[in-house]
């Protein structure tokens, strides 16, 4: 009976105590947030909700956090019209581009189509997996399919849809 009181008594010891007070092996150094209070170490799970937005030529866009960088890529829609693809003709790194440049092209068995940025930027980092398996473009063209990373400069440019206005779209055509 002893012994299941000492554990309950400790249990509730750390369970009041140990919000405050770090254990005593915790080093000194570590120990500041032993001040603050408790609402400050908790972790954020509120971080910025990326959406991805997409243009009517069927290319997505998606910003970094900071709005500083984005990622581009083709629609899931025009991975499937276009069929397997074959070669895929992407950016130069340190490109600069306009709002509305082509910056590469997408060919398959069916047919070719430019890639347009709906931003104009920099390039700062492409794909490069692409030019040697340009086929798995089609596997997840909205995910590990992306085509280049930009740094942003200035605002997008045209009509972006939400994936629920494209899928809209895509649905009249």
């Amino acid at each position: 009976m002893a012994a299941r009181l000492s554990v309950a008594r400790t249990a509730r010891q750390l369970t009041s105590s140990a919000v405050r007070r770090p254990p005593s092996f915790v080093p000194a150094t570590c120990q500041r947030w032993q001040q603050a209070p408790l609402e400050r170490r908790l972790f954020s799970v509120s971080a910025a909700v990326k959406e991805k937005k997409y243009t009517e030529d069927h290319e997505w866009i998606e910003l970094s956090s900071d709005g500083k960088t984005c990622t581009l890529g083709i629609s899931d829609y025009a991975a499937k019209a276009l069929g397997d693809v074959v070669y895929i003709e992407l950016p130069q790194i340190d490109m600069d581009i306009s709002a509305g440049d082509t910056i590469g092209a997408v060919e398959s068995v069916k047919s070719a189509s430019d890639i347009l940025t709906p931003i104009g930027g920099k390039v700062t980092e492409v794909n490069s997996q692409l030019e040697a398996k340009p086929g798995s473009i089609n596997a997840d063209p909205e995910g590990e399919g992306w085509i280049a990373k930009l740094e942003v400069a200035g605002e997008p440019e045209g009509k972006l849809m939400s994936k629920d206005e494209y899928t809209a779209f895509t649905e009249d055509a």
